[in-house]
């Protein structure tokens, strides 16, 4: 590492901690040459390749564009959107691997949805799982029924009105 100050090729770490959200580590540093002390941030990238074959940093920002379109008209707020994408994203990175292809990450992206609003999840999942037909939402609506455990249609109950 560079001293900022003097340009020396080396400097001593001083101290390291891991940021907040545990995705980047702080460094502490002095330059053994003049010796002023100066920080660093370091942070483990994401890549993104696209079907094109083209590679782009991992961001955040798209996941969240991306689920807004499918979140529209629904009971969602952006905190919420930002904590999916947090999530998307260190699920991502559990993963140990630097380069991630598109689709990866649109599959990543299903299941926080599905928790967080389903009709949302079924609106995203068109899209991205390209439905062509009834059948597709159907075997959708299906799958979901069945993850809720009763795979029947839920019903809603009129409350009981007492009579006078």
């Amino acid at each position: 590492m560079h001293c900022p100050f003097c340009r020396h090729s080396d400097s001593r770490v001083v101290d390291s901690r891991t940021s907040d959200d545990g995705a980047s580590i702080r460094r502490r540093r002095q330059c053994p040459e003049c010796g002023r002390r100066f920080t660093t941030l370091e942070t483990a990238s994401l890549s993104v390749v696209k079907r094109s074959g083209v590679t782009e940093p991992f961001s955040r920002e798209k996941i969240v564009n991306g689920v807004r379109k499918a979140c529209q008209g629904r009971p969602v707020s952006e905190d919420d959107l930002a904590l999916l994408a947090q999530r998307v994203e260190e699920a991502l990175r559990t993963t140990g691997s630097a380069e991630l292809d598109a689709h990866e990450i649109g599959l990543s992206i299903l299941g926080p949805l599905r928790d967080l609003d389903e009709v949302a999840y079924l609106r995203f999942a068109s899209v991205y799982q390209a439905f062509d037909s009834l059948e597709d939402f159907e075997a959708a609506i299906t799958a979901l029924r069945a993850s809720h455990g009763d795979g029947a249609p839920h019903e809603t109950s009129e409350p009981a009105v007492d009579e006078v």
